[in-house]
């Protein structure tokens, strides 16, 4: 599949995977047009002894809704923005899709659907990845992948990579998806990729899916997408340019 190509419905909402392909060397599955900026980044990591590897890659549309469905009946934890559980047994319909949405997107709607996106970690500081959180904490000046974000900072945009989720400039502001250092975008697709995700596709994907909560979601949806969707960390100029290039050569 070309980068060229205009996304299709299917693609966006993560019905289809036929734009993905296994990376056998990387353990995931990513979008054919990603592979090799992520192996670039991986090498690049190495160098400086980063043992870049991805703990969340593609997810098509049904393994997002059975996290979404677990979230609101309350089988799989949900956080507040501090990072405390939640009892969404004891919260509305509204509250329980608003607190969801703080740390996982609504089926149809995540970025992990594109295969652009995926999360990080350095195994070479947490060779276990069973004992991987993603949790801010981890990725702070304190904890275990310090290293693996500082060196991201300074690196990501030379592979065409930026942070859709990144800290806020003004952290009082807290609105939308709660910053992700973990979660890493390949720009010259994924926005593209966003601007075509617009609300009526994501209401017409939903409106005959079995997702909790569904009337409160689409009568919400335009909220939704402004909020929790489009309000994302833009890219840089950097890593948009990367899609001129390959490796240094123009193409």
């Amino acid at each position: 599949m070309s980068s060229l190509l205009p996304p299709n419905a299917a693609m966006l909402t993560g019905r289809s995977p036929h734009h993905v392909t296994e990376v056998a060397a990387l353990g995931c599955r990513l979008h054919c047009d990603v592979v090799g900026a992520f192996l670039a980044l991986r090498d690049a990591a190495a160098a400086v002894g980063i043992d870049l590897r991805a703990a969340s890659s593609f997810r098509d549309f049904d393994r997002q809704l059975a996290i979404w469905n677990g979230k609101f009946r309350g089988e799989r934890p949900v956080l507040d923005r501090q990072g405390v559980p939640l009892e969404v047994k004891h919260l509305s319909a509204e509250a329980r899709v608003e607190a969801i949405l703080v740390w996982s997107a609504l089926p149809g709607a995540s970025r992990h659907h594109w295969g652009t996106d995926f999360d990080v970690y350095d195994a070479t500081t947490m060779p276990d990845a069973a004992q991987l959180k993603l949790v801010p904490q981890e990725y702070s000046s304190s904890g275990p992948f310090a290293h693996l974000t500082t060196w991201l900072d300074d690196n990501l945009a030379r592979y065409g990579f930026f942070r859709p989720y990144a800290v806020r400039s003004d952290p009082s502001n807290m609105r939308g998806v709660s910053p992700e250092p973990w979660h890493l975008s390949f720009a010259p697709l994924a926005h593209r990729f966003l601007s075509a995700l617009t609300p009526a596709l994501l209401a017409e994907t939903l409106a005959s899916a079995p997702i909790e909560g569904r009337e409160v979601v689409l009568a919400n949806i335009e909220h939704i997408h402004r909020r929790y969707v489009a309000d994302v960390t833009p890219p840089s100029p950097e890593s948009l340019a990367f899609e001129l290039r390959e490796h240094g050569r123009v193409v």
